[in-house]
């Protein structure tokens, strides 16, 4: 088994964060993306589509997408439970997982894969306009979050879960994509700070 990573980006951090929540060691081998690592050499025929983070397993067996990845090693090692155990709870989960993923995370990386320098190689065309909105949306869904925040302690209830890393993740990418969180969100805050002080954040 091995996992291909890449340090710098932000989907590769979820699976990292996710395995230490899990306590989980794996083989990893480091892909940079800046060279195009994932898009030419022996990565790139591993990995067609050129994703990452990717984890073969012994048999030949590749998975892509950083959540399907966490669904695997979560059947492999259920607890602790980070996608739920009740059927309420797995549903909230997803639920929150997506809105965070959709709604928050994704306008964060346009935001920075429209206006980064470093991205102009590999986002063809760069839409300025396109990262000016995605940092609107980004900012717009904070603030739609900041009430909910109010009444529980993370994203999808009172215990730890996948979505907490996706926000997490998301949160921590804001500052490269040029964006700050503002400080009348006092809810979102302190959720940032209470999953930033988890030992696995610094996967």
């Amino acid at each position: 088994m091995k996992l291909y990573d890449s340090q710098r980006a932000p989907n590769p951090r979820r699976v990292r964060i996710f395995l230490a929540e899990k306590g989980i060691t794996v083989p990893v081998e480091q892909v940079d993306i800046i060279a195009k690592e994932h898009l030419d050499g022996p990565f790139a025929r591993i990995i067609p589509f050129g994703l990452l983070p990717a984890l073969e397993l012994d048999g030949g067996a590749v998975i892509t997408e950083s959540i399907a990845i966490c669904r695997y090693f979560e059947a492999l090692q259920p607890k602790p439970a980070l996608f739920g155990e009740t059927p309420i709870d797995i549903a909230r989960i997803e639920m929150w997982n997506r809105l965070v993923e959709h709604e928050f995370f994704r306008h964060v990386a346009n935001a920075f894969r429209h206006s980064h320098p470093a991205m102009k190689e590999l986002e063809k065309p760069q839409i300025s306009e396109l990262a000016g909105v995605s940092r609107d949306r980004a900012l717009t869904f904070l603030q739609k979050l900041d009430p909910e925040l109010g009444g529980r302690r993370f994203l999808a209830g009172d215990s730890f879960s996948v979505a907490d890393i996706t926000g997490l993740v998301a949160m921590d990418f804001m500052k490269v994509s040029r964006l700050q969180c503002p400080p009348a969100l006092a809810n979102v805050l302190r959720w940032h700070s209470d999953v930033s002080a988890r030992p696995s954040a610094n996967a």
